[in-house]
């Protein structure tokens, strides 16, 4: 039984979701059709890869994942069928499907569309074909290569690593690209002050669990993506400090003692 999960910039109650379930239940009636994510921000590229690219993988191996993410196609970012690691993406050429696998895939087809069919209809009928088992070359052309888009990196230095907040999630917690190995590679058995918003708030230490601190004070622990994220205990501290993807996060060697940055602090 075939597996298809939706990634979309859908609202839950947006009419695209019946219709999109609708052609899949006519040409795959027996799949079993997943919400992976929805409300994406509409044409947010890097948010959706973000999202993609830290799911996919947990789903079994020949799963389809439908991308309704900026998916228009156009002749210069046709729409794409692409194979990576056991899995198969359709969407379109925007650089996404850079982002989400980061390294080659196994197998690209830019989709033959002679009918001129919205990508609602394509993409479920590429899904219903892969799940019947048909030849990916039938569905159009071999492409050599995918569009990139440059994921965003934290800068390093000997005493500095400069990152940024890359995702927000529902608690309003900032997530940044700076991963576990980079921040040990530069402040194992050092002390580091990490600032946020300008340098206006900062934390000195990692903790666990969001409870290590007290309520309203700053929290920066790594998650399960091993990335580093900043939050307050028992409230959203993107609301409160106005922090939006794309704000600076940067860590820093520290010599003074310093106070614990927290909400509350005079």
């Amino acid at each position: 039984m075939a597996l298809i999960t939706l990634t979309t910039e859908w609202r839950e109650n947006d009419y695209f979701y019946g219709i999109l379930r609708g052609k899949l239940a006519s040409g795959c009636p027996d799949a079993t059709v997943v919400n992976n994510a929805g409300g994406i921000p509409p044409m947010n590229i890097m948010h959706g890869a973000f999202v993609i690219r830290n799911t996919y993988s947990h789903y079994p191996e020949g799963t389809i994942h439908l991308v309704f993410i900026s998916s228009e196609g156009t002749a210069s970012r046709p729409h794409l069928l692409v194979k990576a690691r056991g899995h198969w993406f359709i969407g379109a050429d925007n650089g996404i499907f850079n982002l989400i696998l980061n390294s080659p895939p196994d197998l690209v087809i830019r989709l033959r569309n002679d009918a001129g069919d919205d990508e609602i209809s394509l993409f479920a009928r590429a899904a219903a074909a892969i799940a019947a088992g048909d030849q990916p070359e039938s569905l159009g052309t071999r492409e050599e290569s995918l569009s990139e888009k440059m994921p965003l990196r934290a800068a390093i230095d000997r005493d500095v690593i400069i990152g940024s907040v890359i995702f927000i999630d529902s608690y309003g917690n900032a997530i940044t690209n700076i991963t576990r190995e980079i921040f040990a590679r530069v402040f194992e058995s050092r002390s580091f002050r990490i600032l946020i918003k300008n340098n206006r708030y900062y934390s000195e230490k990692i903790s666990r669990r969001y409870s290590d601190e007290p309520v309203g004070e700053i929290v920066t622990r790594f998650n399960t993506l091993d990335l580093l994220e900043v939050s307050i205990n028992g409230a959203n501290l993107c609301q409160l400090f106005g922090v939006d993807s794309g704000d600076a996060v940067r860590v820093e060697a520290r010599d003074d003692a310093g106070d614990t940055g927290g909400l509350f602090k005079n």
